[in-house]
């Protein structure tokens, strides 16, 4: 599954399919918030590539200092490439402290992950009112094993978008085309992080497994197990776990549908 596609025609068919979605969708640009990470590094050079107006967002909350620089020297590298391209920072610290002292605190151990994920919450909150005052649209930064292998990505948070062009790609694509595009060493050489918790936390750390790992097992997931390594078997039942337990992110929204016994007859 690793490097299986043609980076420079995989660019070339994102951007088209990105500048034929805003042709129908009858929108100006982008608004992309920008982590200092790989995945949303990549997809906002896709997006400046299609010529439209294509606004960079930074958007820190406790964030942690590589993370940013990481950040700024990206958009200050796409900003001076392209005239179209755009930037603003929108410190949302404040906003999260306040909703954070807000709420109640029962010391359940689950309270750091449910203030990590009002952390995407917020800024999606803030993403969607840039992209109104331009009538442009919210460009998702989730891959593929993210976003349809393990749901490692924050319900209405990361995962509330307008479209996702880079979501038919595993990491070890995304980073595939990084390499192509041209991105800053820095991002390309970083552990990949979702930046939600304000320390130097890799997604291996939480996840317990490489991405290329799990990547592997998206693809061996119902194959002869026989032959598997004790570290395979291992990978594998992390990902059937998280695979499971996050079908409520990739899953539609269930609807309960009445039945006719239910309903007056007219």
């Amino acid at each position: 599954m690793s490097n299986s596609i043609i980076p420079s025609a995989a660019i070339d068919c994102i951007v088209q399919w990105l500048i034929d979605y805003q042709a129908k969708a009858g929108t100006n640009g982008w608004v992309v918030g920008v982590s200092g990470g790989i995945d949303s590094a990549v997809t906002s050079i896709l997006c400046a590539r299609t010529g439209s107006p294509t606004l960079l967002v930074e958007m820190p909350i406790h964030q942690h200092s590589e993370q940013v620089s990481r950040s700024q020297d990206h958009i200050q590298s796409l900003t001076e490439k392209h005239a179209h391209v755009s930037a603003r920072k929108v410190d949302l610290t404040n906003v999260y402290e306040q909703l954070a002292a807000s709420l109640p605190n029962d010391g359940d151990q689950s309270e750091g992950l449910a203030l990590a994920n009002s952390r995407a919450r917020i800024r999606m909150t803030a993403l969607y009112a840039l992209a109104a005052q331009r009538g442009a649209l919210v460009v998702g930064t989730g891959n593929k094993v993210e976003d349809f292998g393990v749901g490692f990505y924050t319900k209405y948070g990361d995962g509330g978008v307008d479209l996702s062009p880079i979501a038919d790609l595993v990491k070890t694509e995304v980073f595939a085309l990084a390499s192509e595009l041209g991105v800053i060493a820095s991002i390309q050489n970083a552990p990949p992080t979702d930046g939600l918790w304000g320390d130097d936390r890799t997604d291996e750390d939480q996840l317990g497994a490489t991405y290329p790992e799990l990547e592997w097992a998206m693809q061996e997931a119902g194959a002869d197990s026989q032959a598997w390594s004790s570290r395979q078997h291992e990978v594998m039942a992390i990902y059937k776990r998280l695979n499971q337990v996050n079908q409520h992110k990739m899953q539609p929204i269930p609807v309960c549908v009445l039945p006719e016994s239910a309903r007056r007859k007219h």
